[in-house]
């Protein structure tokens, strides 16, 4: 069996997972938001930490400051489109990003949206299992494996799925610490 081949897709869904949870946002400003934010340079889309610096000068702000200063209103437009739940303020130099705090309510609607995209991660991680089980009862069945080996591998398998598993439970329940946090 190839276990490392298991492990390989097991660790991309956590990297994914890991993307996924960066670009919410917990009441605190966090670059990562931003990842998915592309801005027209010069007809191509490029994303935006690519045209520019981003700092958090403050707990609730970003500050966006471009390279070339005519893309200000290119930058400004892919931030509204992105609909960050903020609207960019444009001083001439950079863009500010305030963000607002965020109530009872939203937090634990927030962190609904945590746990789901937990166990979406969850599901991934459980159809490789299974797909790396099924592997192992069609090598079994063309004779590669004997029935203790077949065993053996769905044990092993078993334990890499649950390390996952616990890394997914680990993520979520920091995340939404995190989103609940005032």
């Amino acid at each position: 069996m190839e276990y490392n081949l298991i492990e390989e897709r097991m660790q991309k869904a956590i990297e994914y997972l890991e993307e996924e949870l960066a670009a919410i946002r917990a009441g605190r400003a966090n670059p990562a938001i931003l990842n998915k934010v592309m801005v027209d340079y010069y007809g191509a889309a490029t994303p935006l930490n690519q045209v520019g610096s981003i700092s958090v000068p403050e707990a609730r702000q970003i500050l966006i400051t471009p390279w070339d200063k005519s893309l200000l209103g290119p930058i400004n437009k892919a931030i509204q489109i992105a609909e960050l739940g903020v609207n960019p303020i444009n001083d001439g130099n950079s863009i500010r990003l305030t963000f607002p705090e965020l109530n009872e309510e939203r937090r634990k609607q927030i962190s609904k949206e945590v746990r789901s995209i937990g166990e979406d991660s969850k599901v991934s991680i459980r159809n490789i299992r299974r797909d790396a089980i099924d592997m192992a009862k069609s090598k079994q069945k063309a004779n590669e494996l004997t029935e203790d080996e077949l065993e053996v591998a769905e044990e092993k398998i078993q334990k890499i799925t649950d390390k996952y598993i616990s890394k997914i439970d680990t993520l979520i329940s920091t995340k939404e610490k995190e989103v609940m946090e005032v």
